[in-house]
């Protein structure tokens, strides 16, 4: 039972046990709260997760970890270090690309390691395009990192006061000017141009649909990337552990329903296992769900609905051994690129399935030490969301992988069966509203990086966190927005404002008729 002191301590219900949903947890707890999560899985990670394999876990979400620090100071305020809880790996190579008649090109964490590549591989002139594109998009990070990345919203002013003393700036932010078109400034040969457009999917866009700003992208990988033994889903679960150090108390297998409000703001989360009396509440979930009603009227008008979905993939994940004996050399990052990005991205804005994908791989045990010789891999294609049921799909997505690999020289034995792999629709059946997308809303337009929901709310005492929330979709950025959910949070908890604590938590809100609706995460 708690303390007579714990029980006076603010209570703050988290619902969803996902990257930001984690980092929020933490970051309440070390701020004072007495802190419940609940989440619908049997085990922490949300995306981040895995299928079970004769190797161990293959992943089946995100594989690697950028902007490692956020991860440090998580584990930092529960007193322990990210070393001392997961094996971490810091990968010397960025990642392996090939194309159908040429590769492969290695990029790197280190700017003159890549200048060197890019000139053995297409010559001096694309080699002083990446160093100008480099700086372009260094110059972009740096101007939007503080203002966008880590502030509570966008700050706008503060943007513009940037780019106004950056001329430089000001090409990659004219309305219209995509990724991909932004890019024939720097390179002529159309493969360097497919790569580092490559980086719109990575927040959930198409290259020429997506505004040139998020070159920024590249920059947050040449930092640096790290491999976590056992995937990103062990990282979730040391998170949790670290956690319940704080006092953190997990609720697995718990369905939220329902999130209630009294005198105007949060009262209750009530679930299949309970009630959770709150004075804050994190909702880490796609936001979609909190619009279409499906944890009750409180939360359906406190914040719009989002924009458009982002992509969606297929994923394969397997166990296997790769075979072939002109088979090509695996890095821990992969990408086998289709001869023509036009026949991938054109039906995918159709909502249909591409007809010739790039496919990113996973070799989830390279440049980890010894390699085994039953391996883990993660497969990926692009997707469009909100995809209906059709019953051939399986075997397309499987016709559209392996014989494409296999012109490239490489097999698995045994091959992967559909148990395999992951569909939209599995996507949207676990991650309700979500419609199958990956990234939360699409990052498709021009002012589409500004307009993702922010932390706070209009109802006073909930906050999201999460890939679907500003500052947007990948491991950092989650645990970022989780950063800001608690900051707001903490920082209402003492305002004299009406979001403020400013009632006495507790009691229930009128039923509603939305309450019998599927529940959400």
């Amino acid at each position: 039972m708690p303390s007579t002191a714990s029980r006076d301590l603010p209570r703050a219900v988290v619902i969803g046990a996902g990257m930001g949903g984690l980092a929020a947890a933490i970051r309440l707890a070390a701020g004072g709260c007495r802190v419940t999560v609940v989440e619908s899985a049997d085990t922490p990670g949300g995306k981040a997760c895995a299928r079970a394999t004769e190797a161990g876990p293959a992943a089946m979400g995100p594989t690697v970890l950028t902007l490692k620090s956020e991860v440090d100071a998580l584990f930092a305020l529960c007193g322990t270090s990210t070393e001392a809880e997961v094996q971490v790996t810091r990968l010397p190579r960025l990642a392996r690309h090939w194309w159908p008649d040429s590769g492969p090109l290695d990029l790197y964490p280190d700017r003159e390691a890549n200048i060197a590549a890019i000139r053995a591989f297409a010559g001096p002139q694309e080699a002083q395009g990446f160093t100008r594109f480099d700086a372009a998009a260094r110059a972009l990070y740096d101007a939007f990192e503080h203002p966008v990345m880590r502030a509570a919203k966008p700050d706008l002013t503060a943007i513009a006061r940037t780019t106004l003393r950056q001329p430089r700036l000001w090409p990659a932010l004219l309305p219209g000017m995509s990724l991909d078109r932004w890019l024939t400034q720097f390179f002529k040969d159309p493969r360097l141009r497919q790569l580092f457009g490559r980086y719109a999917t990575y927040v959930g866009g198409r290259p020429a649909h997506t505004p040139a700003v998020l070159s920024l992208v590249w920059q947050a990988e040449a930092q640096g990337v790290w491999a976590v033994t056992d995937g990103i889903q062990a990282l979730a679960a040391a998170l949790a552990r670290a956690a319940e150090t704080l006092g953190v108390r997990f609720h697995y297998a718990t369905q939220a329903h329902r999130i209630t409000r009294q005198s105007g703001r949060v009262a209750h989360v009530e679930t299949d296992q309970g009630h959770y009396p709150a004075d804050i509440v994190v909702f880490n979930g796609d936001p979609r769900a909190l619009t279409d009603g499906l944890l009750g009227e409180a939360a359906q008008t406190a914040l719009k609905p989002p924009g458009k979905s982002s992509l969606s993939a297929w994923v394969w994940s397997f166990a296997a051994t790769p075979q072939g004996p002109k088979a090509p050399d695996l890095l821990h990052h992969n990408l086998f690129f289709t001869a023509d990005p036009q026949a991938e991205f054109g039906p995918i804005g159709r909502g249909d399935m591409p007809q010739s994908p790039t496919l990113y791989l996973n070799a989830q045990d390279r440049e980890q030490g010894t390699t085994p010789p039953t391996e883990r891999f993660q497969i990926i294609l692009n997707a469009p969301p909100n995809r209906p049921d059709h019953p051939n799909e399986d075997p397309s997505c499987h016709d559209l992988t392996f014989p494409h690999l296999a012109r490239m020289g490489l097999t698995f034995s045994p091959p992967p069966g559909p148990e395999a792999l992951t569909r939209p629709r599995d996507l949207a059946q676990r991650f309700p509203a979500s419609q199958g997308a990956i990234y939360g809303a699409s990052p498709e337009g021009a002012l589409a990086a500004f307009q993702r929901p922010v932390a706070r709310t209009s109802l006073p005492g909930l906050y999201l966190a999460g890939g679907g929330v500003h500052p947007g979709a990948g491991v950092p950025m989650a645990l970022l927005s989780g950063k800001q959910a608690a900051l707001q949070a903490l920082q209402d908890l003492t305002s004299p404002s009406p979001s403020g604590r400013m009632v006495t938590p507790g009691g229930m809100s009128t039923a509603s008729h939305r309450t019998a609706q599927k529940p959400s995460r």
